[in-house]
């Protein structure tokens, strides 16, 4: 990513991005619905209630963002990095992610409902309620984050690595098929398994 332009001005609905640079912006309570952003950074831009539902995210990067709200539902994620942001609840159900990877930052509320997930990383960061009810995940790395709690419902996984997650609550413990988890994490979620499965531990 070289050779951006620097963005000024307003996002628009169904806008084209392309090789742009967005820094120290104040954002928010923009409408971006249904836009394209290709081969742009956004950095230290505050997306507080920015409207991204069904944008296009492509060889993009976002950095150290920050929002209390932000909706991104059935948006289209590739090769994107997203770093030491800053987030409170973001809608992010129904969505497209391909090869991307989170790192460090914190999310209090995750919603990821009903997406699909490819080759997507969370790497040392913390995130407060990470919701999968629904999705379907392939090659999916959940590696040194804490998170409060992980809801599986319905979701199925191929090729799930959560050895290395700190893992507070886990529900939908059905939807763990298709996951690697550590010894200490069996041993950890043997009472919840045993729950589920009926089992009588006397």
């Amino acid at each position: 990513m070289t050779d951006l332009d620097a963005f000024s001005g307003a996002l628009e609905p169904d806008g084209d991005y392309e090789a742009l640079t967005f820094d120290d912006l104040d954002l928010s309570g923009q409408d971006a619905a249904h836009a394209r952003f290709i081969d742009c950074a956004l950095r230290c831009c505050d997306l507080d209630g920015t409207g991204l539902d069904h944008v296009q995210l492509l060889d993009t990067t976002l950095r150290e963002i920050r929002a209390g709200t932000l909706d991104l539902a059935d948006a289209t994620w590739r090769d994107v990095h997203v770093t030491d942001c800053r987030l409170g609840a973001v809608q992010a159900y129904g969505g497209r992610l391909t090869r991307v990877t989170v790192r460090g930052g914190k999310i209090d509320y995750l919603n990821l409902r009903e997406a699909h997930l490819a080759d997507v990383r969370f790497e040392g960061c913390v995130i407060g309620d990470l919701d999968l009810i629904g999705a379907h995940a392939t090659r999916l790395v959940i590696e040194g984050c804490r998170i409060g709690r992980l809801d599986l419902t319905r979701a199925v996984l191929t090729d799930v690595d959560l050895r290395a997650a700190d893992l507070s609550r886990l529900d939908g413990l059905a939807g763990l098929a298709g996951a690697t988890i550590s010894q200490e994490q069996l041993l950890d979620l043997a009472p919840a398994l045993a729950a589920h499965l009926r089992i009588v531990v006397a």
